[in-house]
């Protein structure tokens, strides 16, 4: 029964640090929406960093809570291109170990964005890469990759396009499932009657 009783207590706790760290998160530098009107889910404002080639661009990254929060680490993914060895261009999917692998509950989400993710942005990691394009790219030509990362800055990464983003996405994918559908009759054919 005492077991039971720390389970419930820990459940509640956890309600309250993920409201109130959001709450800090809406309170800071950082630009937060909330996604569904819940706590778990929400989009971060992301600057890049000074001293790096993404520097000047903003990102919209997705931020998923699990219920374990803060002993499982947080999803992460950036919503608007990126063009990055560790990231997946067309998900947003992050390669960062210490959100991947090695979480602590001592780390929390200020850790992730002033911390973790500008790491990741001034020192990529080509020898992991989610992306081999750019990772092979980054290896052969060093000046021709941060050309390459400042023309997607300028593309996919201004502030005033972030709103934009999810909109666009998803209008994306779905002329790609009515493009498949039609594709797929042109290979089958029609049904008989």
């Amino acid at each position: 029964m005492v077991l039971i009783r720390i389970c419930y207590v820990s459940n509640e706790w956890l309600k309250r640090n993920i409201g109130r760290e959001t709450i800090q998160w809406m309170m800071s530098d950082y630009k937060v929406e909330m996604i569904n009107d819940g706590m778990q889910e929400f989009y971060v404002q992301f600057h890049g960093p000074n001293e790096s080639p993404y520097h000047g661009g903003v990102w919209k990254v997705r931020v998923e809570l699990p219920d374990a929060y803060p002993y499982k680490s947080p999803s992460i993914g950036f919503v608007n291109k990126i063009y990055h060895p560790n990231v997946d261009e067309m998900s947003g999917s992050v390669c960062l170990d210490v959100i991947n692998q090695t979480w602590s509950p001592m780390f929390d989400l200020v850790n992730v964005f002033e911390v973790f993710l500008p790491q990741l942005l001034l020192y990529p990691n080509p020898s992991d890469p989610l992306n081999g394009e750019a990772a092979a790219l980054m290896m052969r030509d060093r000046s021709a990759y941060e050309i390459r990362v400042k023309e997607y800055c300028e593309k996919y990464a201004k502030a005033e396009d972030i709103g934009e983003v999810t909109e666009e996405k998803s209008s994306d994918e779905e002329m790609s499932e009515d493009e498949s559908d039609s594709s797929d009759e042109q290979v089958v054919g029609k049904a008989d009657p």
